[in-house]
Formats: structure tokens, sequence, C-alpha cells
């Protein structure tokens, strides 16, 4: 086995569990979720030797996913989903009607707050490295990801949340 796929294959190991959980929040499809991490990692292997920087691997995985997804999304026909046979995944420490309503929460929230929260809970990056992702300062995201909190909690709690994504939105763009 070369050094290469040595490499790659600890990154495999390292990181699906990781770029699964984000992309089930991005496709909200366990199947849909496999084919995307297998697709980043099918690109990641054709541009392995573009790969500088190791330490900015984690990175570079979770951009190649966003950017496959997008692709994808594109292409993507929507239909429309008889909601009655979906089931919900359950969660340990919360209930189904918390999980449905944390799940809605997630579904309603602005896209430029619920991104970089997923990529912070699910994928695990610091605030310098969301802001790094999406070419803005630390302090700009740090704030974003403040609001995304704030926003949500509001929802949540039913205060009026239509007020909160004005006010956060407003603020942000």
């Amino acid at each position: 086995m070369t050094s290469k796929s040595r490499e790659f294959e600890l990154a495999v190991r390292s990181f699906s569990g990781d770029l699964y959980r984000f992309a089930c929040w991005l496709a909200r499809d366990p199947h849909a979720a496999e084919d995307l991490v297998q697709e980043c990692f099918q690109r990641a292997w054709i541009n392995w030797e573009n790969l500088h920087d190791q330490v900015a691997l984690k990175k570079w995985l979770f951009t190649i996913l966003r950017r496959q997804f997008l692709r994808r999304l594109e292409r993507k026909q929507f239909e429309t989903v008889d909601i009655e046979g979906l089931e919900l995944a359950s969660c340990d420490t919360l209930g189904m009607d918390e999980t449905y309503g944390l799940r809605q929460a997630l579904a309603r929230a602005p896209a430029n707050l619920r991104e970089p929260l997923l990529m912070q809970v699910l994928g695990g990056f610091s605030a310098e490295e969301l802001a790094l992702l999406a070419e803005t300062t630390t302090g700009a995201m740090t704030t974003r990801l403040s609001r995304a909190r704030q926003w949500l909690r509001h929802y949540l709690r039913g205060d009026d949340a239509n007020d909160a994504a004005g006010n956060t939105i407003g603020k942000i763009s």
C-alpha cells in the first residue's frame, strides 16, 4: 500500500462519520447522504495530490461535500413526498415532539444562519474555520453563529420568530 493510499484511508476512517452526519442534515435522506459522502471521497481521491495542507483536510472534505450537495440540488427535479410514511430518527436525549420541533425549527431557519450552525454542531468546526470557508471574518462568523442560536431559542420558545428572523436577517445581509 502506498503512502498516498494510507493517508487517504486514514482520512476516510477519521472523517466519514462527521461527513455523513452533515450530509444527513443537508440531504435529509440517509441513502442520499451515503451517496454524497462516497462522491465526496471519490473527488477527494482524484484531487488528493492537490492537497498541500494536511491541517486543512477536514475543511477541504466538508467543502467538497457541500459543493457536491449543491451540484445535486441544481440538477434535482423536485417531487412531492407523502409525509404519512416518513419516520423521524429517534434521539436519546429528546422526545419525539422535541426532535420534531427542532428539525422543523432548523428547516425554517434562514439559510445564512442554519448552515454555519449545523457545520459547527455536526462538523465540529470552529468559528475561525467557518469564517475561512465562508470567506468572511471570524468576528462576522461568531456574530452569525450567535444570531443563529438566538433565532433558534426564540423559535423554540414560541416567541415571535418572524420578528426575530427579520431583525437577524436585516443585520446580517
